[in-house]
């Protein structure tokens, strides 16, 4: 009877040990990282479509870096851009810019750190590495 209980205890801690390491909540960064990805391919997704009105050749380039402290003004001019208010997709990136932006000044704002100040560095995004096969 002791070793089945024994058994017991051990698969519940287990599995309870299992379940909260899928269940933790994201992490400011993670959160503002993720965004940031997301919107920036967003970006390059609407900027490669032929489907899009020609307003969005005009948009300022959305390129970011959460790590860049110029990433804040960059969002910014983004969100006031005045161009493109007509085109749903630009309107939508818009207000994933928005609440970016709001993470990053209002919830984590203690919890992340810059590490330049470099805006020309966004302003030409860094293409990823070329995989020879």
């Amino acid at each position: 009877k002791l070793p089945t209980m024994k058994m017991l205890l051990l698969l519940i801690a287990l599995l309870s040990a299992a379940l909260l390491t899928r269940a933790a909540p994201p992490t400011c960064y993670s959160r503002v990282l993720s965004l940031s990805k997301e919107i920036t391919e967003s970006f390059r997704e609407l900027q490669t479509s032929k489907t899009v009105d020609s307003c969005v050749e005009t948009l300022p380039r959305l390129y970011l870096d959460i790590h860049n402290y110029c990433v804040l003004a960059k969002l910014r001019d983004f969100v006031a851009y005045p161009g493109c208010d007509r085109v749903v997709e630009v309107n939508e990136l818009k207000e994933k810019a928005r609440s970016l932006y709001t993470i990053l000044i209002s919830y984590c704002r203690r919890d992340l750190v810059f590490l330049t100040d470099d805006c020309n560095a966004l302003e030409i995004p860094i293409s990823p590495p070329i995989e020879h096969s």
